[in-house]
């Protein structure tokens, strides 16, 4: 049975990244809750999707950090907004989370605050007492090589973190993600926590395949190279590639079914390949709302879920794990 992630919290329900997102989650089912980390200015580790929180607080509303405002790079991308590593965990506190898309509910704009990874694990080993079962955690490293780069890597507080909550072990409800294989292959040598490697795309082919990312350099980072990841995924070298330093892979799911002309493709053999190399299969994100499932679903996302699950994948991100909870206690054969 695939395991439940919420991807950001029940953030279909409330913004994303807070405490509150989370434990809805958790009363919606999943089995994992999902952080993102980023750094502050003093090395603290907070939940959010990027260092940039111009769209996920209050921020640009607040006169006393205005100044704060920059432009920087990111992975190949410049970007102008206000970043975590510019602010105290003091001061990042002051905010308030807000919606991100548009599309969603704003009711809760402004009420809750920026959590930290302790705050994250606590709320889960809090929950699983009381659930009586088991709630991890899949934090991932939001780009680590520009943190690194800083001088404010994300690998070492997140070891310590779990080391102190009793979670730096194998048998721990944890995943650590990725986009890069450099610090996933540093942590290897350091952890026995299950390690995943993120695979993205950027859009879709006409035929339906994935459209890979192109390249970008990186700023440098004395603790680990940023490491190369393959480019095809239609052999079982890539898998192998992984399997020598992770635990599983989480690609988007159009690597599984992919978008032609918003219709799907048969699957391929993605899944079949990464379990003949030993590797998990954790695809991402499933959304509810019709814009984001493609004609044959008919606007049923369970559907969608459905489709994944017939396939064997061994957990699934949603924004929406009541949704998800459904389908997998459900089966594909609904």
């Amino acid at each position: 049975m695939p395991i439940v992630i919420a991807h950001r919290g029940a953030s279909g329900y409330r913004p994303e990244h807070t405490l509150e997102a989370y434990q809805l989650a958790i009363e919606m089912g999943a089995d994992y809750i999902e952080p993102d980390l980023v750094a502050t200015r003093d090395g603290y580790l907070v939940a959010r999707h990027e260092p940039d929180i111009s769209e996920t607080t209050d921020v640009a509303s607040r006169a006393e950090f205005a100044d704060r405002k920059r432009t920087v790079v990111i992975d190949g991308v410049e970007t102008t907004g206000w970043f975590t590593v510019d602010f105290s965990l003091t001061e990042l506190r002051s905010l308030r989370a807000v919606q991100p898309r548009p599309d969603r509910s704003k009711e809760f704009d402004g009420q809750f605050l920026v959590p930290t990874l302790d705050e994250i694990i606590a709320l889960a080993q809090r929950e699983s007492r009381a659930r009586g079962r088991t709630i991890g955690i899949y934090p991932e490293t939001k780009h680590p090589s520009w943190h690194c780069a800083l001088g404010l890597s994300l690998e070492e507080p997140l070891l310590d973190t779990l080391g102190k909550a009793g979670w730096n072990h194998r048998e721990a409800p944890v995943f650590i993600q990725s986009f890069e294989a450099g610090n996933l292959q540093w942590l290897r040598n350091r952890t026995r926590v299950k390690l995943i490697q993120l695979v993205g795309g950027v859009g879709s082919n006409p035929d339906g395949s994935v459209i890979m990312a192109p390249t970008f350099a990186q700023p440098g980072c004395s603790t680990y190279p940023v490491g190369a990841l393959p480019t095809d995924f239609t052999s079982s070298r890539a898998f192998e590639t992984i399997a020598a330093y992770a635990d599983g892979i989480g690609p988007w799911k159009r690597f599984l079914i992919g978008d032609r002309g918003g219709h799907v493709t048969l699957p391929s053999r993605f899944v079949e390949l990464a379990h003949a190399a030993g590797l998990l299969v954790h695809p991402w994100t499933f959304r509810n709302e019709q814009i984001h499932l493609l004609a044959d679903y008919a606007g049923d996302p369970l559907a969608e879920y459905r489709a994944f699950i017939e396939l064997g994948i061994d957990g699934i991100f949603s924004d929406f794990p009541d949704t998800a909870r459904r389908a997998v206690d459900v089966g594909p054969a609904a």
